[in-house]
């Protein structure tokens, strides 16, 4: 991978317009319009760059909506990638929110409506056995895939081949917070049908009209899929996105010893939230081996954060036991606990001998918590109540609301001060403006996985890991928890500002590439410099 690299083919003319990798529009010099066969195509002025990026931003805040925004600059996206990345770049508080959460939850809902234009490749259950030639007919070198079934799409559920929205999302955010080469990010749809009765009669529905394969034919077709894929890309980095429980847990377990995998629900949920559980004890001075946790959802989020934060808890002394018992669950149907039937796998580690509790407001009475963390995709589940007996309870209660769309958010930024005295450490899902309160402004940041997924993803490709493993999830923790300033902190801030995370996911991407090089994961010898060397791969979206 290189900083600098182009794609292996050279088109001339209408062709290489038509190419958003390639197009530069009303950037291309005279000398470039007469070499590429572009005189007559292109009106005669020549525009900086950074005149064509005032423009887009001009277009764009003139749009009556999000979901306007999110045509828009998914049709710019289409045009010309480096314009594309040079806009969510310099603008990246105003334009990610558009291009990932929350918007694009409403883009997928809507995905049949305003598609324009494929990206990526939709391989669907009709074309098992043929999943080899289409991606032998993929044109680009490939490091990374991003691939959903669609099947649980934020907290929004089964949205079927409308989730493609979502791997376009996050490989766009792999770019631009990452510099990860847009040449490189392959986003795949497997498309095994929907139990989306809704989309099953919409008539602009893009995908097949049939209800989900399952059982060995589901697995089959994902493994078919996953030999393929590391046949036409040796080497390549696949990243698991928004598949059901039943299905994310099973193929996780299946592929991460023998791949280069890793499911960002709950891997990278569970880094970033890690993280911010580090950045909030340093305003509490406390421990995180001291603390209780009570998660509001059982699922990939919830088990994977509780996954993590039992082996950092270790890491500070604690024994197995000891740690496990400082994380507790609440499902659909209260506490989980040892005695209730029907308990699934992923549940089991973290169901404790204790009496029955039905409702989450009497598991935190009885079990006092220090840390609450939403997962479960309930909007409003932090009442007042809820929040105010956290306030009761903890001198500085720690508050996540994770859940995303914000229509899904446990409680909106503004409710978790107010109802906490301003003593709550808060982190959110969805981005939240500034909150004034008592004369004190606090700045929430979101626990948005794309502080950690796209760092992890390059300190794999930067290193060819073979693996990606969960010692490098902590390492990205830690680093992204050190990369909060003082200054954050005061203003309420468990998180760096979105500006800085190209610099962070460098540091990120050090620290995973470390991981691999000392676990004998990377090719070569470590580089004296691994910053710099990572730095050195980041792709610049300039002219």
């Amino acid at each position: 991978m290189s900083a600098r690299s182009i794609p292996s083919y050279s088109p001339h003319g209408l062709a290489l317009l038509r190419d958003p990798l390639l197009n530069k529009g009303t950037a291309f010099t005279e000398q470039e319009r007469d070499a590429l066969g572009l005189r007559g195509f292109l009106p005669a002025a020549v525009l900086s760059m950074q005149a064509q990026a005032e423009r887009v931003m001009t277009n764009l805040r003139c749009l009556p909506g999000d979901l306007e925004k999110y045509v828009a600059l998914n049709s710019l996206h289409d045009r010309n990638e480096a314009l594309f990345f040079r806009v969510v770049c310099d603008h990246i508080d105003e334009i990610q929110p558009l291009i990932y959460t929350p918007t694009v939850g409403l883009a997928c809902q809507r995905y049949g409506l305003i598609f324009q234009r494929p990206r990526g490749l939709f391989i669907s259950a009709n074309d098992r056995g043929r999943i080899a030639e289409i991606l032998g007919k993929w044109p680009y070198r490939t490091k990374l895939i991003v691939v959903t079934d669609g099947e649980r799409i934020l907290g929004l559920g089964d949205l079927g081949a409308n989730g493609m929205g979502i791997p376009v999302g996050k490989l766009s955010l792999y770019s631009a917070c990452a510099g990860i080469h847009p040449e490189l990010c392959l986003p795949v749809m497997l498309d095994v049908g929907t139990n989306n009765e809704e989309l099953l009669k919409d008539p602009y529905y893009i995908g097949l009209r049939q209800k989900r394969i399952t059982g060995a034919p589901y697995d089959d077709f994902v493994d078919e899929f996953m030999i393929a894929a590391r046949a036409a890309f040796p080497g390549v980095l696949i990243q698991f996105e928004d598949f059901a429980n039943h299905s994310a847990f099973r193929l996780l377990h299946k592929y991460r010893d023998d791949a280069c995998v890793f499911n960002d629900d709950i891997q990278g949920t569970a880094a970033v939230a890690l993280a911010g559980l580090f950045s909030a004890l340093r305003v509490n001075g406390g421990k995180l081996k001291d603390q209780t946790l009570l998660f509001l959802g059982a699922g990939e989020a919830a088990t994977g954060i509780a996954d993590l934060v039992v082996s950092a808890m270790m890491a500070e002394g604690a024994s197995e036991e000891e740690a496990l018992r400082r994380n507790w669950l609440v499902d659909s149907r209260g506490l989980v606990v040892k005695n209730r039937a029907g308990l699934s796998g992923h549940k089991l580690r973290f169901a404790h001998d204790a009496a029955p509790i039905g409702d989450f407001l009497t598991a935190i009475q009885t079990l006092k918590p220090t840390a609450i963390i939403g997962v479960a995709a309930v909007g409003g589940a932090f009442t007042p109540e809820v929040l105010q007996t956290m306030a009761r309870i903890n001198e500085r209660p720690i508050v996540f609301a994770l859940s995303n769309p914000t229509s899904k958010a446990e409680c909106a930024a503004e409710e978790a001060y107010r109802h906490t005295g301003g003593r709550a450490l808060f982190a959110c899902g969805s981005p939240y403006d500034p909150v004034a309160l008592d004369g004190k402004t606090f700045v929430p940041r979101q626990g948005n996985n794309s502080y950690i997924f796209p760092g992890v993803g390059l300190g794999a490709i930067a290193s060819s890991s073979r693996l990606v493993t969960a010692e490098m999830f902590m390492a990205a923790a830690h680093t992204l928890a050190n990369s909060v300033s003082e200054a954050d902190l005061k203003q309420g801030s468990l998180y760096p500002s979105l500006p800085r995370i190209r610099d962070v996911s460098a540091q990120i991407a050090a620290a995973v590439a470390a991981v691999a090089y000392q676990r004998g994961l990377a090719n070569g010898p470590t580089p004296n410099d691994l910053v710099g060397y990572v730095q050195s791969q980041m792709y610049d979206p300039n002219y």
